[in-house]
């Protein structure tokens, strides 16, 4: 079932980037307007997570300390509202709780995940400065000791600020349903 959700996504993203290609190189002006299509960024993010795969302790009792991982972001901008983000995410320590006094810890997964994301408002400040405000679905896959991959879907929003509209800076949230975790992340970047 994962992999056929993971042949649709990527079949429609090919086609998303194909039509856009194709719109692109149908006149100049056209071209000039939407060449702005791919972010590449580089950030950090905060998580708490509230699950815990070792059995042996009982989480809701425990104090989740947050994970630290870094983020690599990529932003596909097929149309003007609609987005296709990508992200990778790698924790630097691992899952910790404080339970009774004593530091537990676990294996942090790494993250790879993708989805949807739509522009619900932009802000202009000036001629080369604004805001925009991101938020979408998303489906994130982490992998697990032993090669086992697991899926949870997340909601995720961002505000993007924007210098000379190419140079990015954001800040973000995200909630995963499949994992109950939490996350913070920010980052900086750059539109091609």
């Amino acid at each position: 079932m994962k992999m056929l959700f993971f042949f649709l996504f990527t079949l429609g993203l090919s086609t998303l980037q194909a039509q856009t290609v194709a719109e692109s190189s149908q006149d100049t002006t056209t071209k000039k307007k939407n060449r702005q299509l791919f972010e590449l960024s580089f950030g950090q993010s905060k998580l708490f997570i509230t699950s815990a795969r070792d059995s042996a302790f009982n989480v809701d009792e425990a104090i989740v300390v947050p994970t630290n991982a870094i983020l690599f972001f990529a932003e596909f901008r097929p149309q003007k509202r609609l987005r296709i983000p990508v992200f990778f995410s790698l924790a630097t320590g691992p899952k910790q709780f404080i339970l009774d006094g004593n530091l537990v810890s676990e294996r942090a997964s790494p993250t790879f995940g993708a989805g949807l994301e739509y522009k619900v408002f932009r802000k202009n400040f000036g001629s080369n400065s604004g805001i925009e405000f991101e938020v979408g679905p998303l489906a994130s896959f982490l992998f697990d000791k032993g090669g086992q991959v697991r899926m949870a879907p997340l909601i995720a929003g961002r505000f993007r600020f924007l210098k000379r509209e190419d140079f990015i800076m954001y800040i973000g949230s995200s909630y995963s349903f499949g994992i109950n975790a939490f996350g913070l992340f920010y980052g900086t970047g750059y539109v091609f």
